[in-house]
Formats: structure tokens, C-alpha cells, sequence
């Protein structure tokens, strides 16, 4: 039986991290159950707000967890920070008060306070539908609603949350909630990473004995897990409530590590809230306040809420991205082969294709796809990537491409965040789908036997959906500005992020990429770059993907390549600057008809990181008619430059990499780098200035998903996209990359770009690759290299003098502190060639405070 002790509301202890004294205040409400209530709120007092953010708790928390909006709120904005009656420092009752009081209660404490104006509502977990309620019976003063992990519905295809079924368990509840601090503590413990631990007391502080921890099994106890509950009503009411809110700004912001309310509670506020803007912390968890600074995201979202759409790239329609398949559809001509270890596998026709697209389409649409429907594809470059992409294309659908070379805990991320409606996978992926629980209605590649169909959880085949197709009607196409793909990052500089496209961009930078290097029907291309290769039916010409590891280019060798160059006589070849490298090495290999054959490729492309022109040059001694270009960009948007062997040795040395003369319909801004190198926020095209390379075209990508704070920030200026690379314009109008923005080292005499003082070390005879890295705190940073040697040292170690005398010498007058020798560096999987200079530097800095060698 819980303690029922009446205690008066109070102020929190002094000293507690981030709070200031100032903000606490105590409110007298008149008691709308007959018993009255004193309220602990904290409120930073603006006068005469323009708004006023009403910030509401969960449960074990209390306003300490809005201490960062409070301490970074604009003058103009009023923040007012509320601890529900019986929890925080507010007064003690003794009542039980379920979800229907609370609600009545916030109402009469914003009575109280005379808070009568603009109100962004702010909640985080069971304060998500107390706020909700109140939200929902002031819409006349709701001017935005931000939620946290939290709920209004149990979805009908789930169990509630373990852990509180769990703790509700007869005997449990009060022993873990009342007579100990272990809900409390249990919640802290959620945080990701790990609170300090006087942040951690202070969120315990209003709880320390189990006389002030009552309402927090009350809490508990009011979670209503059946429809006959007496709060379920309640909650029912305010989660269809929620379809008044269609015209109020809504942000929601989601911790996806969350125990307690996974993705499946921010997918159902998505649906009841479609208009919302969403950014998942990848790592964070429940305690999202706490695991993350969110203030500077609720402020930007407030007085930004439509910049990036306002100012958005205007929409070109083109011809679609099937178009060409469609017209073709009576040509035999070879649309895309398969190769194997022996040679080609498989071929279809365009005619085939053409067939196919539209067969699948109508069968994707008959078993219930929709038009914005996603349809994730886990399935090998080739013939059934190219079957899938343009049918679910064609269907209206949404396509999300993961690179395989996530790995299974990235490609788990990337699925759980774009959360598919539909699955399209080889075995093998449909069985890591049932295992990892990646969300979507699973369609194999290839027919299963009922054992296998049963053990992946595939529900349909291709074929079998070709065949419903038949027989179909075709679903009507989607329009230019209908969404078409969230394409996945690499995840090189951090947790992959979901590209979104619109159809028109895609068609814009399938157009541009033709317009560029002159790809005429009669090209046929061998891409060594999986993703480049989706292009190839779009642009009505043959293409195939070389016998090689797709999650491991640098596998690529020279007689593959030609084998597949061979296969279809083909005119384009596109790799990285890895796969190339391997190319050369291996091309001693090759047997005159394949040097041949490699004689009739006209154009070779190279990108995905900063292609060396020696790598080019060794790729031509082996493409001898080839002409070599590397196209400068990136997910978001590609091409951005372009430049070609002969112009890279033309610009000679500089500082970076050259990229060459921004192509056509692409405009390339510099955001000047301060002394700390953080961009300045103007903009210039003028020679010789050191800044961040800011790009807006018709073919840029439309924004993030679900990470608004991400697009907000490389959004600007607004209809620009910022992206991470740092370089400069020389006189001749050349763009110069130097690294990426998160790389530059900030010494005391201002940044230090990597890529220049790499290549200048690279240039030593003995040592193949090195890392430019920036170790101690920003503004004082010391200069480490770390290389790897010809003589394939097994162990890291510092560099012995010569070597470190050579490196020195090389980058001239900048400081080098240390320089380490290690085995090897880690680079991304996609391309083999990115170099993850954060892992590196992480490393340095423990390997010179006195840590453990180790490698990389």
C-alpha cells in the first residue's frame, strides 16, 4: 500500500547542474477535484513573449529535464517548465490523479499563470498526452506542438512496452516505483551516453524518499494496457483529437534506442500527425532531453518552420525515369546482363524489361501497394535490382536503397528508420529481415520452396507478382513531383542518413549526367559502382556489373573488368578510385583478346572520394582510347564538377584536390572558414578563400528523412545544400576540395586542411597512405600524421626519426607534433577509398595521452 503523506510544494536544492535558482516559482491552483494544488514550475520570466513554450514531463522526471530550452531560449520567447502536482518539487496531495485530471490540472495552472497567448506546446513521455489534452482544448493559443518519445495508442499489431508490463506486475510495481529509487534510477540509466553523475542526482533529488515517490506508481498504474482501464477513454479521445492538429506546425523529435517507446510509437504519431517534421538522434534513447541538447533544434524549427520549402529548387519535368524502357519496349536489344564467376549468367532485352516493369508494377499495386508506399530493395546490382527499382518506380512506390556495405547494424538503422511498407530481397536478406525484425511485407527474388518461404517470412515471389501483373491493370504513373527514393549514405562521416529525391530530380540528374559526357543509346556501361549502374535502363543504354565483391570495390581486377567490358562491348566504364587502383595492379594479368577489348572504351569515370590523377593515369595505361574524367559530388547531389585527367595536370599542384569547373546549371558558393573553422555564414565565389562548398542545382536532392535538424542545417542558405565539404576557388574559377568540414584541425593559428598535407606525405617513397588528424581541444589542436609504410609493419608505433623527419619536411611549415605508423587506416566500405579520419583521430589522442597502441 503506498505512503500517503501530505508535503507543501518546495524549491529545488541550490547547486543543481544547468538550474538556475531564478526560474523557480510556486503556483497556487484552485482545486478542481476539492483538493487544492501548489505548483513547482520553473519560468524564465519573459515579459510581453511573442510565444511561450508550456513544457511537460513524463514520468519519473520533473522540469529539470527542460533546463537546456530554458538556459538558451531567445529573448522574445517565454519558457515555462512545469513539475505535475504530486511529482518534481510541487505539492504532495495524497490523491491519485489520472490522465483526465492532469490535464484539468495543466489547464487551471496556465489560468494561474495568465499564459494567454501563443503556446508551443513541449512534451516528453506521459506529459506527451497530458500536453496533448491541454493542446487540444486550447487550439485557439496552439501554435505548435514538439513531443518526445512518447504515445497516444497502443498499435493493435504490438504488446505494449515489456518493461511496463513488466513493472505493473502484482508486487512488483510499488517495490520498484515506492520503496525504492529503481524506476527512478532506471530511467536515468536509459540515458545514451551515460549522464554525469550530479546530473544524475539531480534528477533523482525530488524523489529520494518513497513518501515523495507515490504518484510515480500512480503514473504507472495509469498506462491503460486494456479497454476497460478508466483512462483508455481519455487517452482514446486525445489520440483522435489529434486530427485537429492538421494545421498546426508539429515537430517530433525521437530518441530510437528507446526501450520503452520504440519506432513503432513514432511511426503511429507520424500517421495520426502526417505533417509533422521528424528527426531521429541516431544513439539516443528515452531520456532524450537528457542524452541530447535539444534546444537548439526546438529554437531553429520555431523560426524556420518553412524557409527550406519557400525557397526550394523550382520542379523541371522531364521525361520519366522509365520513359526510355517503355520506348523500348520492342527493341531486343540487351537492356542488362548478369555476370558470373564464368562469364555472363543472364541477359534480358529491353523488350524483356519493358515487359517485366510493367507486369511487377500492376502485380505490386494488385497485392495492395500504394501510391508513397516504400519499398525497400535488398537485392544485388543486375537484372532483378533493375526489374524491382523501375517497377516499383512505376508503380508510385518510394524505393529505399541501403548499401549492403552498411553491415547488418547499419542496414538495421537505416531500415527502422525509413520503416518500408514492402521488402524486395535474395534469401539471404529476407532471412536477416526475420531475424533483425526489419519492418515490411517480405517478397523474395526467386520462387522459395513452402520450408524456406515459411522461415524468411516471404509472403510472395517476383515471379508470382508478375504473374497477378499480368492480368492487371497498370497503376497510373506518378507525377515529377511525387517522392521517388530515399537513398542511404555510406555512413563514412557518421551513421548513414536517408537521402530523400522527388521523380524530377532524379530525372534532372540522370539528364545531367547524359548532358555532361555526351551518353548516347549507342553507349553501353560497365559500372563497378552498384549505384551507377541503376541508371543504365533509365538512359536507354546496356549495362552490367563486373564479377567482384559490390561491398568491396577494391576486389575488382583487371580481367573481370574486361571480361565484363567484353561481355557488352562496352563504351562507359564507371569505378572507384579502390576498384581502379586494384585494376592496375592487377593488369599484368590480363590476356591479349581482353586488353583488346578494353581498347573500345571511350569514357572512363571515376568518384566517391578524391581520385588521385595517378590512379587515373594507371586506369588509361589499361583503357588506352579511354578519355578519364572524375565528376565531383555526392548523395545529394551528383554531378556537382567534373574534370578530366588532362585538366587535372593542367591546374597542376594546389591546395587539395582539383574537381574542376562547376558543370552546367549547378551554382557553388564559399562559406568563409573562421579561426576555429566553423563557417562564417556569407558567401563568396572569390579566389583563394578557405571555406565550405555550398551547392544548389535542379538535381539536388529534396531534403533528409526524418532528420530535420540535419537538412535545416546544410539547408542554408535557404535552397542551398551545404555539403561538408571544405575547399576554395583558385583564379582560373576551379573548385579545389581540402576535406571534409569535420576534419579541418583547429590550431591556434587558424584550420589546417588534411587532403594537401596528405598528399605531399604520400609522396615519400616508402609510404602508401596517411591521415592528416587533429588531436586536443579546439582552438589549440596539435597536427598528428599517422602513414602506413611498404615495409607492411604489422604493429603501430611512432615513427622512427627519418621517416618522421621526412614527413615533417614534406608539409613545410606546418607543425607536425607526431607522427605514428600504423598497419593500415579504416576507410568506408561503399567505395574503399574514404579515409574515417573521426576514428583515427579518436585513436591518436589515446595512443599519445598514454593509451594502448593498438591499431586504428
Amino acid at each position: 500500500m503506498k505512503p500517503v503523506t501530505l508535503q507543501p510544494a518546495a524549491l529545488p536544492p541550490a547547486g543543481l547542474p544547468g538550474l538556475d535558482p531564478a526560474w523557480s516559482r510556486l503556483i497556487e491552483t484552485p482545486g478542481v477535484d476539492g483538493v487544492g494544488g501548489t505548483w513547482h514550475v520553473l519560468d524564465n520570466g519573459v515579459a510581453d513573449a511573442a510565444l511561450t513554450l508550456l513544457c511537460v514531463h513524463g514520468n519519473p522526471t520533473w522540469s529539470y529535464l527542460w533546463k537546456d530550452l530554458l538556459a538558451s531560449a531567445p529573448s522574445n520567447i517565454r519558457v515555462v517548465a512545469v513539475d505535475h502536482i504530486d511529482m518534481g518539487f510541487s505539492e504532495r496531495t495524497g490523491t491519485t490523479r489520472r490522465l483526465a485530471q492532469r490535464i484539468e490540472d495543466l489547464s487551471a495552472l496556465t489560468a494561474a499563470m495568465e499564459i494567454d497567448g501563443d503556446v508551443v506546446i513541449v512534451a516528453h513521455d506521459w506529459g506527451g498526452p497530458i500536453a496533448l489534452g491541454w493542446a487540444e482544448e486550447h487550439l485557439n493559443q496552439l501554435a505548435g506542438v514538439v513531443l518526445m518519445n512518447t504515445a497516444v495508442h497502443q498499435p493493435s499489431n504490438a504488446s505494449a512496452p515489456a518493461l511496463i508490463r513488466a513493472v505493473r506486475t502484482p508486487g512488483i510495481l510499488d517495490k520498484i516505483c515506492v520503496s525504492t529509487p529503481a524506476f527512478v534510477r532506471g530511467a536515468a540509466a536509459f540515458s545514451r551516453p551515460r549522464p554525469p553523475r550530479e546530473v544524475r542526482m539531480a534528477l533523482e533529488a525530488p524523489y529520494r524518499t518513497p513518501d515523495r515517490r507515490a504518484a510515480i506508481a500512480d503514473f504507472v498504474k495509469d498506462i491503460p494496457l486494456d479497454p476497460r482501464h478508466p483512462t483508455a477513454a481519455t487517452l482514446d479521445a486525445v489520440a483522435n483529437g489529434l486530427v485537429d492538429l492538421g494545421d498546426i506546425p508539429a515537430l517530433l523529435l525521437w530518441g530510437p534506442s528507446d526501450p520503452v517507446f520504440s519506432d513503432l510509437y513514432l511511426r503511429d504519431l507520424e500517421q495520426r500527425l502526417p505533417h509533422a517534421n521528424v528527426h531521429r538522434f541516431i544513439g539516443a534513447s528515452h531520456m532524450l532531453p537528457v542524452d541530447v541538447n535539444i534546444a537548439p533544434v526546438v529554437f531553429d524549427w520555431l523560426k524556420g518552420l518553412d524557409t527550406e520549402k519557400a525557397a526550394s529548387f523550382a520542379s523541371v519535368s522531364g521525361a520519366s525515369l522509365w520513359s526510355n524502357i517503355e520506348r523500348l519496349a520492342h527493341d531486343d536489344r540487351v537492356a542488362v546482363v548478369d555476370m558470373g564467376p564464368d562469364g555472363p549468367e543472364r541477359a534480358v532485352t529491353f523488350a524483356e524489361l519493358a515487359d517485366g516493369v510493367s507486369s511487377l508494377a500492376s502485380g505490386l499495386a494488385s497485392i495492395g501497394l500504394q501510391r508513397g508506399d516504400r519499398v525497400a530493395l535488398l537485392v544485388p546490382p543486375g537484372i532483378d535490382l533493375a526489374l524491382c527499382l523501375y517497377a516499383s518506380w512505376r508503380a508510385g512506390a518510394v524505393v529505399v536503397l541501403v548499401d549492403a556495405g552498411l553491415g547488418a547494424r547499419g542496414i538495421s538503422r537505416a531500415l527502422k528508420s525509413a520503416n518500408p511498407d514492402y521488402l524486395i530481397g535474395i534469401p539471404k536478406a529476407l532471412s536477416a529481415a526475420r531475424t533483425l525484425r526489419w519492418p515490411g511485407t517480405r517478397i523474395a527474388t526467386s520462387e522459395l520452396s513452402r520450408p524456406v518461404a515459411a522461415l524468411t517470412g516471404a509472403k510472395y515471389s517476383l515471379d508470382n507478382l508478375r504473374a497477378i501483373g499480368a492480368t492487371s491493370p497498370i497503376p497510373d504513373a506518378p507525377g515529377p513531383d511525387d517522392f521517388a527514393a530515399v537513398a542511404f549514405t555510406s555512413g563514412a562521416t557518421g551513421p548513414a542518413k536517408g537521402v530523400v529525391y522527388r521523380h524530377h530530380q532524379i530525372q534532372a540528374q540522370r539528364d545531367a549526367l547524359m548532358d555532361l559526357y555526351d551518353i548516347q543509346g549507342t553507349d553501353r556501361l560497365v559500372a563497378a559502382f552498384g549505384p551507377f549502374a541503376l541508371f543504365g535502363p533509365s538512359m536507354g543504354i546496356t549495362s552490367i556489373v563486373p564479377e567482384m565483391n559490390v561491398t568491396s570495390p577494391g576486389t575488382l581486377t583487371a580481367r573481370a573488368l574486361a571480361q565484363a567490358v567484353d561481355a557488352v562491348d562496352a563504351t562507359l566504364v564507371f569505378g572507384s578510385p579502390a576498384a581502379l587502383k586494384n585494376v592496375a595492379a592487377t593488369a599484368r594479368d590480363l590476356l591479349p583478346a581482353e586488353r583488346t577489348a578494353l581498347e573500345g572504351v571511350r569514357l572512363l569515370l571515376s568518384a566517391g572520394a578524391p581520385v588521385p590523377a595517378d590512379v587515373l593515369r594507371s586506369a588509361t595505361a589499361v583503357m588506352v582510347n579511354a578519355t578519364a574524367h572524375t565528376p565531383y559530388g555526392m548523395t545529394e547531389v551528383l554531378p556537382v564538377a567534373d574534370i578530366s585527367l588532362e585538366q587535372i595536370d593542367a591546374a597542376g599542384t594546389g591546395r587539395g584536390v582539383c574537381v574542376g569547373i562547376p558543370v552546367t546549371g549547378v551554382d557553388v558558393l564559399i562559406d568563409p572558414l573562421d579561426t576555429l573553422g566553423a563557417p562564417t555564414g556569407t558567401t563568396t565565389t572569390d579566389p583563394n578563400v578557405l571555406g565550405e562548398v555550398c551547392v544548389r542545382a535542379g538535381h539536388m536532392r529534396e531534403g533528409y528523412d526524418k532528420l530535420w535538424s540535419t537538412q535545416h542545417q546544410a539547408s542554408q542558405p535557404p535552397g542551398w545544400h551545404r555539403t561538408g565539404d571544405v575547399g576554395h576557388f583558385d583564379s582560373e574559377g576551379r573548385l579545389w576540395i581540402e576535406g571534409r568540414i569535420g576534419h579541418v584541425v583547429k590550431t591556434m593559428f587558424g584550420p589546417v586542411t588534411p587532403i594537401d598535407l596528405e598528399h605531399a606525405i604520400n609522396r615519400i617513397a616508402d609510404v602508401v597512405q596517411s591521415a592528416i588528424v587533429g588531436v586536443g581541444p579546439i582552438g589549440t589542436q596539435q597536427v598528428v600524421a599517422v602513414i602506413v609504410i611498404r615495409d607492411g609493419s604489422r604493429r603501430s608505433a611512432l615513427a622512427k626519426e627519418p621517416m618522421a623527419d621526412a614527413v615533417r619536411s614534406a608539409v613545410g611549415d606546418v607543425d607536425i607534433a607526431a607522427v605514428v605508423v600504423s598497419p593500415s587506416l579504416p576507410v568506408d566500405k561503399r567505395h574503399n577509398s574514404k579515409i574515417d579520419r573521426f576514428r583515427i583521430a579518436a585513436w591518436a589522442e589515446r595512443v599519445l595521452a598514454g593509451g594502448r597502441m593498438g591499431t586504428p
